[in-house]
C-alpha cells in the first residue's frame, strides 16, 4: 500500500535477488543508452529495469494488458488479451470497438500489464504491499494490413491464452478475418517494476503481536 524503504542498498538488492533485475542496465530499450523520459522511474527506480528479456518474460506470463487512451478528451483504459511477436505487442477486437478506432488512428496509448504474486503482510498498515512483476508500454498503435501477419498476430493471441490452442482450434475464414482489426504497439519504450521480498516492518513493530511476511497468490497459468 504505502510501503515506505529505508535507504539502503542492501534492501535494493534483496528485493531484486531472484527477479532477474539484478545488474541490468536501464537503458535496454532506449537510444544510444540514454532512457526514454516517459520510461525513467522515479518512485523505487532501484526496482525497476530497461532489459527486454525481464520484458518479454512478464508481458507473455500476464493473460490480460490494459490500454489506456484519450477518447474525446476523456482518459480511457480498457482491459483485454493481448499477444507478442518480438518487439511486438499486438492488440484485436472488433472494427467497431471504441479503443481500436481510436488507437487505429494514431493516437498515443500507454499499456499496462500487472502480475501480483505475493501478498506482503505487514505488522503496520504503513508496510502493507504486494510483490509484483509490472510493465508499462508507451507509444502509437498501427494497422496491421498484411493478411499473412494478421493471421499470425491472431494465432499468437490465441495462443497466448492456452498455448497450442490455435493447432487444435478452426482458424479464421475469410469474413471473420475481415471483420477483426488487428493493431500493433512496439514494445521498444517500456520499462518493467518488480517488488519481491518481506515486508519492511519497522524495528519498533517487531514484538507486535500478529503474524507478517508473505502469502502466495495463485496463477492462473
Amino acid at each position: 500500500m504505502m510501503d515506505r524503504e529505508p535507504p539502503r542498498t542492501e534492501l535494493a538488492s534483496a528485493h531484486l535477488a531472484g527477479t532477474g533485475l539484478a545488474g541490468t542496465r536501464p537503458a535496454g530499450t532506449g537510444p544510444a543508452g540514454a532512457e526514454p523520459a516517459r520510461t525513467e522511474l522515479h518512485r523505487h527506480p532501484e526496482r525497476g529495469s530497461h532489459d527486454l528479456d525481464v520484458i518479454f518474460d512478464i508481458v507473455d506470463s500476464a493473460l490480460i494488458c490494459h490500454v489506456g487512451f484519450d477518447h474525446d478528451g476523456a482518459p480511457v483504459v480498457i482491459p483485454t488479451v493481448h499477444g507478442r511477436d518480438g518487439t511486438t505487442l499486438y492488440l484485436h477486437g472488433s472494427p467497431a470497438s471504441r479503443m481500436l478506432r481510436g488507437l487505429a488512428s494514431g493516437i498515443d496509448v500507454c499499456v499496462g500489464i500487472t502480475l501480483v504474486d505475493e501478498l506482503v503482510l505487514a505488522k503496520s498498515w504503513f508496510h502493507h504491499s504486494l510483490n509484483y512483476r509490472s510493465v508499462v508500454v508507451f507509444g502509437r498503435a498501427t494497422v496491421v494490413g498484411d493478411p499473412d501477419v494478421k493471421t499470425r498476430a491472431l494465432r499468437l493471441i490465441v495462443d497466448h491464452i492456452r498455448p497450442g490452442r490455435s493447432a487444435e482450434a478452426r482458424p479464421p475464414n475469410a469474413k471473420e478475418l475481415a471483420g477483426t482489426l488487428v493493431l500493433a504497439v512496439p514494445l521498444t519504450e517500456s520499462s518493467a517494476k518488480v517488488r519481491s521480498g518481506p515486508p519492511l516492518d519497522d524495528a519498533e513493530d517487531a514484538d507486535f503481536p500478529v503474524w507478517s511476511g508473505v502469502v502466495k497468490v495463485s496463477s492462473p497459468r
